[in-house]
């Protein structure tokens, strides 16, 4: 996983459509149109994985935005044929999928869909074993979301604090058989006013598995900072959708 440090374009979904929220909080979005047309444009660009949340589970608990998941799963299939290929010839695409995943019964169902990696935020917090349990069935699935904000973890849709710090909760998950960690610093996210690099080092040192780093991206000085702090791949969602940078701009920089 994550062989050279990725960019990431993220494709966050609510009432079926991409957007992208202000410090994690509703109704602070800005809305970029439909999922597929937005997953199809970064693929065309050189994405190589997809970063998919469905925010409404994440916010309610249930995966409203299923037919956009759906639809852009079946899109992949058909570019992995070659079939109407952004870029013309048969591209593989990894996709990660975060929001809404509560049970191992849903991960499982996701993973067998085609889903590359499952990402587990409140559920992993709620029921650790979640995290063994599935990793046991399907090694190297699972991502453990912790989003935090004034330095603690906060789940359901980043409106619940649970003391944990995000270090030590990262070496938990880690010995659970997590595959990989993801790591967003919510204070800053969506604010295109740039990253905070001390929280991505701390959580980056406390594991030996890849760190997904998210959060505060405004320029492409901000994903060099994240590669340098440690950081095996970046998600980036404002900064690309305003055209801050483009996404080739950003993976030329750190290639």
């Amino acid at each position: 996983m994550f062989p050279e440090f990725a960019v990431i374009p993220a494709v966050d979904m609510q009432d079926g459509q991409v957007v992208q929220l202000v410090g994690g909080e509703r109704g602070t979005e800005r809305t970029y149109g439909d999922p597929v047309e937005a997953a199809r444009r970064w693929v065309e660009a050189g994405a190589e994985t997809l970063h998919l949340v469905d925010l409404d589970g994440a916010f309610e608990g249930e995966r409203a935005n299923a037919p956009a998941i759906e639809s852009i799963l079946d899109a992949r299939d058909r570019w992995a044929a070659g079939e109407d290929s952004p870029v013309g010839e048969a591209v593989e695409v990894d996709v990660q999928l975060g929001g809404g995943i509560r049970t191992a019964a849903d991960a499982t169902d996701l993973l067998s869909a085609g889903v590359d990696r499952v990402i587990l935020g409140t559920a992993a917090v709620e029921e650790p074993e979640i995290v063994e349990r599935i990793s046991d069935d399907h090694p190297g699935t699972v991502m453990v979301s912790l989003d935090a904000k004034d330095g603690e973890v906060v789940v359901s849709g980043w409106t619940e604090g649970t003391g944990l710090d995000p270090a030590e909760a990262a070496g938990r998950y880690e010995d659970l058989g997590a595959g990989a960690i993801l790591f967003t610093d919510v204070d800053v996210e969506g604010r295109l006013e740039g990253v905070r690099t001390d929280p991505v080092r701390r959580v980056v040192e406390a594991v030996d598995v890849p760190v997904v780093a998210s959060g505060g991206v405004a320029t492409i000085d901000d994903v060099r900072s994240l590669r340098a702090a440690g950081a095996s791949a970046v998600v980036v969602g404002s900064a690309l959708y305003e055209g801050q940078f483009t996404l080739e701009e950003a993976q030329a920089a750190v290639e």
